[in-house]
């Protein structure tokens, strides 16, 4: 073999110890050249060593795949792990849900019904409120309970509650699994056969998906039992604007389908004031526009308004009107998440086979609740930027207040000694 040394000027060059076994071995040095030249016999003790290397060489690369099989499998288990932390993150998301949403009904939950019971005794109305009057249960054809959850109103953490409350009372629980797109609006075709499964669920149970309202008789079978949950409008586009940026969305969306792309890095940094004050088109809030596809999480009254093309308009009177008249009509609560005490009173005097120890239930569990889809990742909006929000949102803050008041008719009509008197 032929090895190829640099030279080294000023240096003297002493020739190597030479192994016993290669000692005839003739050395020639090419003095004054740029480089030496020094020539090797193969001799038995090189092809042993060479047989070596090549063993050590495989055994080299088998031992970075195994490190690098090593490397995938405790990613997997991280990330799986990691999944479960987020998840309790995640039952850490609803936006200031629960608790933001508990702290909330306070001081305001309290004046606000003392603001109604002070106007209905001053007209006269408060003697003539009928609990039996205003709760729809009565007008169910069956124990079953359709809680087409509106998103970012703490529908999470009412969820949970309803997974506490099913072992209490028990009653069954059925929920929807996640999909790789929420279509929250259905063809009529497509609305009958999600009626037919739930109608086919044992009873009593109580079945849980985002989705607009169904009117189980239009295709012929007894209604439900309906609820669900609104929130101030504002404050919940703010909730979702950041709910599907937030790591963990992503995190179980990729787990549950691993093709689908991840989002561009500026839209995920993009804060909401920024999206608002440069007009960007997710964060236009146009009356009359209708945004198309599957749903538009935008605003709430879509999911009480139903699946027509009369509902997809955004922020328009013939909307609102609808989701009215199918709170009224069909629904026996909707409750109200800043006003969860309320809630939760109106829901056990109202529909008590599901709901019998609901307030005792959550008032203990409350330290885990109230971190029930928590997004720590949403940073404050200022007043000003919800200011401007709010003036697209007109139809949509009538909704909630009706929604509200409804909610404080229905817990005074119970005429509950320590009702806020």
């Amino acid at each position: 073999s032929l090895v190829v040394l640099p030279r080294l000027r000023g240096f003297s060059l002493c020739p190597p110890r030479v192994n016993p076994v290669s000692r005839p071995a003739a050395l020639i040095m090419a003095v004054g050249l740029d480089s030496i030249y020094v020539t090797k016999p193969t001799t038995t003790m090189d092809l042993i060593f060479k047989h070596r290397r090549s063993l050590l060489a495989n055994r080299k690369s088998e031992l970075v795949a195994l490190m690098a099989i090593s490397t995938t499998l405790f990613l997997f288990f991280h990330t799986r792990d990691l999944h479960s932390k987020l998840k309790e993150m995640e039952v850490k998301l609803q936006p200031d849900v629960s608790l933001s949403g508990h702290q909330l009904s306070g001081e305001s939950e309290f004046s606000a019904v003392s603001i109604m019971m002070r106007q209905l005794k001053d007209s006269g109305e408060i003697d003539n409120l009928s609990a039996q009057a205003l709760n729809n249960t009565r007008k169910a054809g069956k124990e079953m309970i359709f809680f087409n959850r509106v998103p970012k109103v703490g529908s999470q953490t009412f969820m949970e509650l309803l997974r506490h409350l099913a072992m209490r009372n028990d009653f069954g629980f059925h929920r929807d699994h996640i999909q790789r797109v929420e279509t929250i609006r259905l063809a009529p075709a497509e609305q009958m056969g999600l009626a037919n499964m739930v109608n086919g669920y044992s009873t009593p149970s109580v079945y849980i998906k985002h989705i607009c309202f169904i009117n189980f008789t239009q295709y012929g079978l007894p209604d439900p039992i309906y609820v669900n949950l609104v929130r101030d409008p504002v404050e919940r586009v703010i909730s979702w604007y950041y709910y599907v940026r937030a790591p963990w969305y992503y995190v179980e969306r990729k787990q549950a389908f691993p093709d689908i792309p991840l989002p561009d890095p500026q839209w995920l940094k993009k804060d909401f004031e920024t999206c608002v004050l440069r007009g960007d088109r997710e964060c236009q809030y146009l009356e009359g526009e209708t945004r198309e596809g599957i749903g538009d999480h935008r605003r709430q009254s879509l999911f009480f308004c139903g699946h027509g093309d009369a509902c997809t308009p955004f922020n328009t009177v013939g909307a609102l009107q609808r989701a009215k008249k199918a709170v009224e009509r069909h629904y026996a609560v909707v409750g109200v998440l800043e006003d969860m005490n309320s809630t939760l009173t109106v829901l056990e005097h109202y529909i008590p086979r599901f709901f019998r120890g609901a307030s005792k239930i959550y008032h203990e569990e409350i330290e885990r609740f109230k971190r029930i889809n928590k997004n720590s990742f949403k940073p404050p909006v200022s007043e000003e930027v919800k200011d401007m929000v709010r003036r697209n949102f007109t139809r949509e803050i009538e909704f909630y207040h009706f929604c509200r008041q409804r909610l404080h008719r229905q817990l005074l009509a119970l005429k509950l000694p320590d009702t806020y008197r």
